[in-house]
């Protein structure tokens, strides 16, 4: 979900910790170039940008006329969008490429933090929301080579419900406490990830509570199983940050290693 630059408090909290990230202050080690999956390429098949020089893409609407002035010019990586189809074909997955696909605002608005000046290249691959998470979660382990050289991210939201975010909320409700329903989601989602219970994570529609309310589609979640997959196996997790916007929205950050 795209924020208001102009609001100060957006680069509080779950900003501050993408600048760390790119600071070297998370557990995360160096990485040469980020990889991102995330909620807004969604596509049958895993496709994989090719573009060495991708368009900055506004796939949003309604918001403040200045996020429709930004960009973020980051070179892409070929060489990485080829060892990426690799791995995936290694794997049995079938991956297409891309060259016309650019940055939606999933991979650019983190990025645009975690590495203002927009020079590390960048690959981007898709999701495929039909198939689920332990698709996801094979999908990001057959991608657990590249992270020795490789930031993987998953872009997404730990919840993630518009039909909940009204005008009202919008306008005047940023600092709004969480609702119910999103908080037990979240701390369900934080127990279920720090005590490292795989079983239970991904059939979350069956045990988390308000699993369907927080998340009426799953791709805003499903990044979080790419990201958990490629740590490797055995990986912990490790959280972040944690905060809600709107009182709907938890911003809610992992780590994996």
């Amino acid at each position: 979900m795209p924020k208001n630059p102009g609001d100060k408090r957006h680069s509080d909290g779950h900003y501050r910790s993408l600048r760390k990230e790119k600071a070297g202050e998370t557990r995360s080690p160096r990485r040469q170039s980020p990889q991102s999956y995330n909620a807004h390429w969604l596509t049958t098949t895993p496709t994989v940008g090719t573009a060495t020089a991708a368009e900055t893409l506004h796939d949003f609407y309604g918001f403040p006329e200045q996020l429709y002035q930004l960009s973020y010019a980051a070179p892409g990586s070929l060489t990485l969008a080829e060892q990426v189809a690799k791995h995936l074909h290694e794997a049995g997955l079938a991956v297409h490429p891309d060259a016309g696909r650019g940055l939606d605002h999933g991979a650019w608005e983190p990025l645009m933090l975690m590495y203002p000046a927009a020079k590390i290249p960048v690959t981007q691959l898709s999701l495929q929301p039909a198939l689920g998470a332990a698709y996801h979660l094979r999908l990001g382990q057959a991608l657990a080579p590249l992270r020795e050289n490789v930031l993987i991210i998953g872009s997404g939201s730990a919840t993630h419900n518009l039909g909940a975010f009204s005008r009202d909320r919008f306008s005047t409700g940023f600092d709004a406490p969480p609702t119910g329903w999103a908080q037990a989601f979240d701390n369900w989602l934080q127990a279920t990830l720090l005590s490292g219970d795989l079983d239970a994570l991904l059939d979350y529609r069956q045990h988390a509570p308000f699993a369907l309310k927080s998340h009426p589609s799953e791709e805003h979640l499903l990044p979080l199983f790419v990201a958990l997959g490629a740590a490797g196996k055995g990986a912990r997790s490790h959280q972040l940050h944690a905060s809600f916007t709107y009182g709907v929205l938890s911003m809610a950050s992992y780590c994996f290693d």
